[in-house]
């Protein structure tokens, strides 16, 4: 019974999808570049967000201002991202405002533009431009591209630790657009033309702050002798290099005979069944790019490998491994590490910090009053200091997302989790932060491969009306109290790092042969 009405959610997903997929797809492509020349209220609309050459351009003259922008925003875009739509909005963006302050990923590092431009606030401060002082206070970063890039800027922003970091707005141009979901900024690719973007733009002044958690991830294992993990190397890890970065040999994380990454997630980190589809799908579109040109084709695409990858049936698939056999996973309790029971059906398990999964479902959803207070559970907020672990069994235990009430097995909820891999469990598993994965060689011989999750600050985000996510700070969040469900739930120190940074600025660089389409 179960089975039949997941399945019927499911399919009336899928038409629904489609259709609404299709007329966004029409009219994302009817992109009008004209825009009411020459009425001033229009010019007066954009220049609350223009920032004048002398700030952004070192050299520049400095000119008298007599208007200062209400919502000053620096602009980066993934312009391979969605296909066409990222070199169009690059177009657009480049139009509306100072050319100046629109970047293209592929050519502009974040961490050097952002350095450059906070370098020259300080200095005009410092020589007492009142104007200089104005647009630091109220700078707001603009991101477009999918889950990875807005990862990226988020990672930037976090190792730079500038004075005053700016919230930043997410433009969803990827496939599962989870992190702009999460904050009312849609998951569905957006219009290019220059009416959409000054709205675009009119929502990011108007948007409310909202801090989030940020996670730092260590990973240390001994490097394979041989072997690969096609279509990239080992070591290179996720195909969005800066997800994770190797610690120097000087560092105190680092330990003779081993190597050790560093990294980070604002949404999500997640092992098993899904981030093994998630992986063939990125291998597919970087084998053949060309096919990967639009949000539909991308989602159908994905649907095709979950199940030629056994992730509707993966208790069927000898290659599929439950969470129990493949790793050992304790979390952080009351200053103690206790180990976690996984029921042995769970073949993927994600620890997860907005509610925003796999295309804009929630996970967690709702706890039950009475079963919450029992097993010390609650909402999930993204400014608690907790991530949430949730498992799901295959595809369609992950279906029932889409009913009411609907969510995944409720695990844990914690500050501190560690998975501990050991030999004999299988060659390889599949790991994935914030939409990128990676295939993770697990040990041959008697070592350990350890991964461990623990918190590392906030960010600032910008939020919509429609944002999904919920701050424990805002009274109009619900609390247990007011919400509750009549679904069930499954079967169910050492001393503290000093806080690094996750990889993202500075350090960050694409190897040779890596081409930035390959960020989400």
């Amino acid at each position: 019974m179960v089975a039949r009405d997941c399945k019927r959610w499911f399919f009336r997903f899928l038409v629904r999808s489609c259709e609404m997929a299709m007329r966004d797809g029409d009219y994302s492509r009817k992109s009008s570049r004209e825009i009411p020349m020459g009425d001033g209220s229009y010019d007066r609309t954009l220049r609350e967000f223009c920032i004048p050459d002398y700030i952004l351009v070192s050299g520049s003259e400095r000119r008298s201002v007599s208007h200062v922008p209400a919502c000053p925003v620096i602009v980066f875009i993934n312009s391979k991202s969605g296909g066409q739509l990222g070199g169009e909005l690059l177009v657009s963006y480049s139009t509306l405002l100072n050319k100046n302050q629109v970047f293209d990923l592929g050519k502009n590092a974040p961490d050097k533009v952002l350095q450059r431009l906070y370098a020259t606030l300080e200095t005009l401060k410092h020589n007492g431009d009142n104007f200089a002082a104005e647009i630091h206070n109220r700078l707001r970063i603009i991101v477009a591209g999918g889950d990875g890039t807005a990862s990226w800027l988020l990672g930037v922003v976090s190792d730079l630790k500038l004075p005053h970091p700016p919230p930043i707005a997410t433009v969803p141009l990827g496939t599962g657009n989870n992190l702009p979901f999460a904050f009312g900024w849609g998951k569905k690719n957006p219009t290019t033309d220059l009416q959409s973007v000054t709205s675009f733009l009119k929502d990011v002044k108007a948007a409310n702050q909202m801090k989030i958690d940020s996670w730092h991830i260590v990973m240390r294992m001994k490097a394979p002798k041989e072997g690969s993990c096609d279509p990239i190397a080992p070591l290179e890890l996720p195909h969005a290099m800066h997800a994770f970065h190797r610690v120097s040999s000087t560092d105190k994380l680092n330990m003779d005979g081993y190597h050790t990454y560093r990294g980070g997630f604002w949404n999500y980190f997640s092992m098993g069944m899904d981030a093994q589809v998630s992986y063939a799908f990125h291998s597919e579109r970087k084998l053949h790019p060309e096919k990967f040109k639009n949000q539909l084709y991308n989602q159908s695409a994905y649907l095709k490998l979950g199940c030629s990858q056994g992730w509707f049936f993966s208790s069927l698939f000898q290659s599929s491994r439950n969470i129990a056999q493949l790793a050992k996973v304790k979390i952080m309790k009351k200053g103690h590490w206790e180990d976690l029971h996984i029921p042995r059906s769970i073949r993927s398990i994600v620890c997860l910090n907005l509610p925003s999964f796999s295309g804009g479902l929630d996970p967690w959803g709702k706890p039950n009053r009475k079963k919450s207070i029992y097993r010390d559970l609650t909402l999930p907020y993204v400014d608690d200091g907790l991530f949430e672990v949730v498992g799901f069994r295959d595809a369609w235990h992950g279906l029932v997302l889409l009913a009411p009430n609907g969510h995944g097995t409720r695990l844990a909820q914690t500050s501190r989790i560690r998975f501990e891999f050991h030999k004999g469990a299988a060659d390889c598993t599949f790991m994935r932060v914030d939409g990128e994965p990676w295939k993770q060689p697990l040990p041959k011989d008697d070592d350990t491969v350890v991964v461990e999750i623990s918190h590392h600050g906030q960010v600032s985000m910008l939020a919509t009306p429609l944002c999904r996510s919920k701050s424990m700070y805002d009274p109009s969040s619900p609390s247990v109290d007011r919400e509750e469900d009549d679904s069930s739930d499954e079967d169910l120190q050492e001393d503290w790092e000093e806080r690094r940074k996750f990889g993202a600025a500075d350090t960050f660089k694409y190897p040779d042969g890596i081409d930035i389409a390959q960020v989400s």
